[in-house]
């Protein structure tokens, strides 16, 4: 029969052990951890120093302005090669006239039940 006595040795070494296996996991974890943060500093590390050195590439020497603009899409907005709409003629045309993005027609939403 248990006594008193029994319950709380039996709870207290219960309670001890659990605690001691707590401690050794966390500190396995916390080694995993650790090792692979080193890992992952070591490898931005080796990233960053072959950037560098791929950034680190002699100048090139400042060339004339040439027709290509891909840095600069600014620049590549007003040589439109293809505009899909012309001029108007008059003002009230031009006033009339919506722009190439916008739709010739307002969007009307479909009346009814949709879920059905």
């Amino acid at each position: 029969m248990n006594t008193i006595r029994s319950t709380w040795i039996g709870w207290g070494s219960l309670i001890i052990a659990g605690g001691g296996a707590y401690y050794f996991a966390k500190r396995s974890v916390n080694a995993d951890r650790a090792a692979r943060h080193e890992a992952d500093l070591k490898r931005r590390r080796l990233t960053e120093s072959l950037e560098y050195s791929a950034n680190t590439a002699p100048p090139k020497q400042h060339q004339h302005k040439s027709a290509d603009h891909a840095g600069s899409p600014s620049m590549e907005a007003s040589n439109d090669p293809a505009p899909t709409r012309h001029g108007q003629e008059t003002e009230a045309q031009q006033a009339k006239e919506k722009s190439k993005y916008e739709a010739s027609e307002p969007f009307r939403a479909k009346k009814g039940d949709r879920f059905s």
